[in-house]
C-alpha cells in the first residue's frame, strides 16, 4: 500500500514535468515568460506587519504544538484508539499539512512587505494547498458517516467502523485528494501567464491566478464546478443526511442526560465542519460580486492559518477523553 509520502513525491515529479512542459510551450508562441510572481500579501504599516507577524508566528506554534499533540496522544493512548480519534489524528496531520505550506513564506512576507516567488514554487504551494483542502472535504462526511454509525446503529459500529475499514477510507482520502490536486495543476499550468506578475494576496491560489493570466481560463473555471460536484457538493450532502438522521435519533431518546450525551459526541465535529465549509463556500464557490481583496484575504485566512488552530483546539476543550489522555500522560512524566 502507497502512503501520502510516496503520492506526494509522485506528484512533485509531476508538477516538475507540467511546468517544464508549459514554459517550452509559451517559448514556441514567442510569448513573454513570466518566471515569477510578486505576492503583495498586507500592505499595511510597518507597526501593524510586525505585530500580524508575531500574531501568526504564536498561531503557526501553537497549530504545530496541538495538532502534533493529538497526533501523538491517539497514537499512545490505548483509550483513544477507535475510528473517531483515528480521524481526528488523520485531519491534525491535513492541518499541519496546510498551515506550513502556507504560513512560513507568509511570515516573510509581512517582514519583507510582499515577497518573491518563483512559478514552480508557487504552482507547488497551490498543489499542497489543494491536496490538503481536497482530503478535508473528503475525510468530514467520512467522519460524519462514523457518528451517524455510532449513535443510530450502535450495535453494528464495531462490525462497520473496523480498522481496516478505517484506513482504507482514509487512503481513499488522501489518495483523491491528490488526483484531484494534479487535474488543477496540469490546466493551471497551462495557462498563460504574459502581463502583470503581482499577485494581491499572500498565497498562491486558484482565484488569484486566474485573475493574472492572459489565456482563456473557461477550461478552468469549468474545471473547477465538475471537480467541486465529487469534492464539496457530494461530501456536504452526505454531511447533512448524516447529521439529519443524527438530530432525529437523539430527538427519540426518552431521558435528557442520554440526548445531551449523544449530542456532545459528535458537536466538536460539527463545530468544525460548519466552520471549515463556511470559509471554502465563501472563497471559492459563491464568492459576492462585491467582495473586496480584504475579504478574501480574512476568508483564506481563517481557512489556512485560523481553522487547523481551531480544530485541535475544539476536539481537546470539548472531549473528555482526550482531556484524560492528556492528564495520564502529565502523570506518567511527572512520575518519571
Amino acid at each position: 500500500m502507497r502512503g501520502p509520502q510516496d503520492a506526494g513525491s509522485t506528484g512533485e515529479l509531476f508538477l516538475r514535468a507540467c511546468t517544464e512542459a508549459c514554459f517550452r510551450n509559451r517559448r514556441e508562441n514567442n510569448l513573454t515568460l513570466v518566471t515569477e510572481f510578486f505576492l503583495l500579501g498586507f500592505q499595511v504599516s510597518h507597526g501593524i506587519r510586525i505585530s500580524l507577524f508575531c500574531l501568526f508566528s504564536m498561531v503557526y506554534c501553537g497549530t504545530i504544538y496541538g495538532n502534533l499533540l493529538i497526533i501523538i496522544l491517539v497514537s499512545t493512548s490505548k483509550n483513544l484508539h477507535t475510528p473517531m480519534y483515528f480521524f481526528i489524528s488523520q485531519l491534525s496531520i491535513s492541518d499541519i499539512s496546510v498551515t506550513t505550506d502556507i504560513v512560513p513564506y507568509l511570515l516573510h512576507i509581512l517582514l519583507s512587505n510582499g515577497g518573491t516567488i518563483t512559478f514552480i514554487i508557487c504552482i507547488t504551494q497551490f498543489y499542497f494547498l489543494c491536496t490538503s483542502e481536497a482530503f478535508e472535504c473528503l475525510l468530514l462526511p467520512v467522519m460524519s458517516y462514523d457518528r451517524y454509525v455510532a449513535i443510530c446503529n450502535p450495535l453494528r459500529y464495531t462490525s462497520i467502523m473496523t480498522n481496516q475499514h478505517c484506513v482504507i477510507l482514509t487512503v481513499i482520502c488522501w489518495l483523491l485528494g491528490y488526483s484531484f490536486s494534479l487535474i488543477f495543476i496540469t490546466t493551471t499550468t497551462r495557462l498563460i501567464f504574459c502581463g502583470p506578475n503581482i499577485i494581491d494576496h499572500f498565497l498562491c491560489d486558484i482565484v488569484p491566478l486566474l485573475e493574472i493570466a492572459c489565456s482563456d481560463t473557461f477550461n478552468v473555471h469549468l474545471e473547477i464546478y465538475v471537480v467541486g460536484i465529487p469534492v464539496v457538493f457530494i461530501p456536504t450532502t452526505i454531511i447533512v443526511m448524516s447529521y439529519t438522521n443524527i438530530i432525529l435519533a437523539i430527538l427519540r431518546i426518552p431521558s435528557s442526560i442520554g440526548r445531551q450525551k449523544a449530542f456532545s459526541t459528535c458537536s466538536s465535529h460539527l463545530i468544525v465542519v460548519s466552520i471549515f465549509y463556511w470559509t471554502l463556500f465563501g472563497v471559492y464557490v459563491f464568492p459576492t460580486k462585491g467582495q473586496t481583496v480584504i475579504i478574501s484575504k480574512i476568508l483564506s485566512l481563517l481557512y489556512t492559518v485560523i481553522t487547523p488552530l481551531v480544530n485541535p483546539i475544539i476536539y481537546s476543550l470539548r472531549n473528555t477523553d482526550i482531556l484524560k489522555a492528556v492528564q495520564e500522560t502529565h502523570h506518567k512524566r511527572s512520575i518519571w
